[in-house]
């Protein structure tokens, strides 16, 4: 049995949305879990881009709303993309306010770049391109500072305790403890993103859709889990091993850097009105026909550091490390899984359709993003919804004492199979990256579903001796990604068009008849008709309530 402890608000992520949450929430009592050994976690130490607020003279949100909106190719959330760049223009003043050292103009001002479809510089960093993890770590020395968070690392949420459709806990393992049942009246999942399932990403090995698959497992309703955007210019410099690949950010381009093909020509001016700072999703497709095509593309940062020489100390890093001198030569660069567009259901204050569990950050699908996610709205979304979950729950007030728990059994997890796993996870991820990547089609998608069916079979035959922590989480991860992968790739197959980050080489156009978002349930996996207009998705009438309060 595990033990079991009142948690107060449990919040499960230490990225930017977890931490934002949690520190709003602080005059309560709250249990922060995360996985990593240290605090700060997840894909938000590493955003290089910065963040997008319309703060800068003349600039306005309803111009950010509207760049939000194109960019997410026609099945935004226009009333959502509103509210985040309104109150994320509010958000930014605040931490400006606050101390957390933003760069800035000689005359004191935030100094504000320019990014791929965006219509105004309205880009606030940090450290030059080290914006996510200035910010990030700002606010986690908070988090240490307030008494009332306990911060909890190296505990990894294995499930959800929901009983009569409203959540009671969380069932995690303890490095050090074993299974602990953290009594809470809310969960906050902010896990992140789901880049681990792909071969190639940016993203840190932690990001393996854990929320996502805890509240599928709940019944939660999830949408739009087609849609993951690929970065156009991740560092080429891959073993095969699948490590993240360092990200070269998108304010590069935004400065000047342009995309170079095989034979040194740029590339993308006929491609595109825009040319490097068109949307991702078509800089990344236009990268991946020449990659697989066989041809080297590469990143000429050579101008833009000539001006600039230490604006970008992160990316000369990144390039040192792996033996490259962009000041000399272009750098190799490949499209890699970056950012879920798609996620856990929520309407406007960060509730999902169970009662007390929340969703915020990556994790979450507030519509915001649509088909495709406009450049440095990730942390802004971070920020805003972070904050929404907690003035939702601190809105409702102190629930009662909570009913007789239901204590879930504890799972059968196999110890000494930590190869089997590493390699049955390698495996997905080359499924996932060959087969629901950039380029999909029928065919691939329906080889992808039914290998992904054969690697659940084989994760369901491992067995041994009771395993400790690590191996315990190299298990949940990967029983987390195949339900992941299923989810995605059955997403995929549904919608017969191309729009956004998706593209299906056998429907290459977008279809004005599915020009809306897609929902479905873990019930709805094999269904054939599961992508439907809102009548499947059960938060339509309250989607834009606000609680009394908020």
């Amino acid at each position: 049995m595990p033990s079991i402890r009142d948690a107060g608000t449990v919040v499960v992520g230490s990225g930017l949305a977890g931490l934002t949450a949690a520190l709003r929430l602080s005059p309560r009592q709250v249990t922060l879990l995360t996985k990593t050994g240290q605090l700060a976690g997840g894909s938000s130490p590493y955003a290089q881009g910065g963040i997008a607020a319309a703060i800068g003279p003349g600039d306005d949100p309803d111009e950010h709303a509207a760049d939000t909106l194109i960019a997410g190719a026609g099945i935004s959330d226009a009333l959502m993309a509103r509210l985040l760049a309104a109150e994320g223009a509010d958000q930014v003043r605040r931490l400006l306010a606050s101390g957390v050292p933003f760069d800035r103009a000689a005359d004191g001002t935030p100094r504000l770049g320019r990014e791929a479809a965006h219509g105004r510089a309205r880009i606030v960093h940090a450290g030059g391109d080290a914006t996510g993890r200035v910010v990030v770590d700002e606010l986690a020395a908070r988090v240490r500072r307030t008494p009332s968070i306990t911060v909890m690392t190296r505990a990894f949420a294995h499930e959800l305790v929901v009983r009569d459709g409203r959540v009671q806990g969380v069932l995690a393992c303890h490095a050090g403890e074993g299974w602990v049942l953290h009594r809470a009246e809310n969960v906050v999942l902010a896990t992140g993103g789901i880049g681990s399932v792909y071969l190639h990403t940016t993203n840190p090995a932690e990001n393996t859709g854990d929320g996502l698959a805890m509240a599928a497992r709940a019944g939660a309703v999830l949408g739009d889990l087609e849609f993951v955007q690929f970065h156009p210019t991740a560092l080429a410099v891959g073993d095969g091993s699948g490590r993240p690949l360092p990200l070269l950010t998108e304010a590069l381009r935004g400065a000047g850097a342009v995309l170079l093909d095989g034979a040194g020509r740029r590339f993308m001016v006929a491609e595109h009105p825009d040319a490097e700072l068109a949307p991702r999703d078509i800089v990344a497709r236009a990268v991946w026909r020449r990659v697989a095509a066989g041809e080297r593309v590469t990143l000429d940062l050579r101008a833009v550091l000539a001006r600039e020489p230490d604006h970008f100390p992160t990316v000369l890093g990144l390039c040192a490390e792996a033996g490259l001198d962009p000041r000399r030569e272009p750098v190799p660069v490949a499209p890699a899984a970056h950012y879920h567009m798609g996620g856990v259901v929520t309407d406007v204050a960060g509730r999902t359709g169970i009662a007390g569990l929340h969703a915020c950050g990556e994790t979450a699908d507030t519509g915001v993003h649509g088909a495709n996610r406009l450049a440095s709205n990730s942390l802004l979304e971070a920020l805003v919804f972070g904050d929404r979950v907690a003035r939702t729950i601190l809105a409702a007030g102190a629930g009662r004492p909570p009913p007789p728990i239901a204590v879930p059994s504890l799972p059968k997890v196999p110890g000494g199979s930590e190869t089997a796993l590493a390699l049955l996870r390698h495996r997905l991820r080359c499924v996932m990256y060959d087969r629901a990547g950039l380029s999909r089609d029928v065919a691939g998608l329906a080889d992808g579903l039914a290998r992904i069916r054969d690697l659940q079979a084989e994760f369901d035959r491992i067995s041994g001796p009771p395993a400790g922590f690590e191996e315990t989480v190299a298990w949940g991860e990967l029983r987390n990604l195949l339900l992941v992968a299923r989810l995605v790739t059955h997403a995929a197959s549904l919608r017969q068009e191309s729009r956004g980050a998706h593209f299906r080489a056998d429907f290459p156009q977008p279809s004005e008849a599915l020009r809306r978002r897609s929902f479905l349930t873990l019930a709805d996996l094999g269904r054939s008709d599961a992508l439907q207009p809102d009548s499947r998705q059960p938060l339509k009438e309250a989607r834009h309530a606000v609680p009394a309060g908020l």
